[in-house]
């Protein structure tokens, strides 16, 4: 590049190089004074005046407790046996997507919600209630939360099942109120899992009698070509609705956690 084509340029850096202490001058005196941000444990206290965990684990512990939210309703909670029932009810009256899988997590989960209240009340009442009146630790709220859930898991557990994990644990003789969640959780998702297979089991046979009946009528008919699901669907949902099936299913799905 030639002299003459940097001559529009000389101008502007040379008054920028002229006017640059005077403009960096002003700046550092107009600059306004630093903001000092502090995120500790001033004010915020745990029991007797003691600092409680610090704030960013707080926030990090709630993330994590929101991100697993979904987890501990589905494997600690009574929602995984109503939903597999009502999902085996689905499929015992031969039909794809009615009710819509929608419609059955969401009577789940109010069911859930119906047969846990009286968990969650004492979950509220011996933790979250002294918890938030500083009158315990975190640590002590978390404790005494766990309790009622282990307990409710205890209950419907199957002693062997949970004795699997206490012999894969290596623990010793344990008092219930004391095992680890890590032992109670398993034994409690295979226990229930075994249940709600029963329980569908159950609700499977009325069904195929129907089918087995519709399937040798029509082969004594010599209807071979006709599929037997076209005439024991409607005969299905027939019998279903003049036994009022969903009140009798969601009564055992309820009583069966001994409500």
């Amino acid at each position: 590049m030639t002299v003459k084509a940097l001559k529009p340029f000389l101008l502007p850096l040379a008054f920028l190089l002229f006017f640059a202490p005077a403009l960096l001058a002003q700046t550092n005196l107009a600059s306004p004074l630093p903001i000092n941000l502090n995120i500790g444990l001033n004010g915020i206290n745990g029991v007797n005046g003691q600092p409680d965990v610090d704030v960013g684990i707080k926030i990090l512990f709630a993330i994590t407790l929101l991100t697993l939210a979904p987890s501990i309703i589905l494997l600690m909670t009574c929602f995984m046996r109503i939903a597999i029932v009502l999902s085996f009810v689905r499929t015992a009256l031969s039909l794809q997507s009615t009710p819509a899988n929608q419609v059955i997590i969401g009577l789940s989960l109010f069911l859930t919600l119906f047969i846990m209240a009286p968990t969650w009340e004492r979950i509220d009442a011996d933790a979250l209630t002294p918890y938030r009146a500083k009158q315990i630790t975190s640590q002590e709220a978390l404790e005494r939360a766990s309790a009622p859930i282990r307990s409710f898991m205890l209950r419907q557990a199957r002693p062997k099942d949970v004795e699997l994990f206490v012999g894969l644990a290596k623990l010793g003789p344990t008092p219930p109120d004391k095992l680890p969640l890590k032992v109670v959780i398993p034994g409690f998702i295979i226990s229930e899992l075994r249940t709600a297979f029963q329980m569908g089991f159950l609700l499977f046979v009325p069904f195929i009698l129907i089918d087995l009946v519709v399937a040798t009528v029509l082969m004594s008919m010599g209807m071979m070509m006709m599929p037997p699901v076209t005439v024991s669907l409607p005969l299905k949902i027939l019998l279903f609705v003049l036994v009022d099936g969903w009140n009798l299913v969601v009564r055992s799905v309820v009583l069966s956690f001994g409500g």
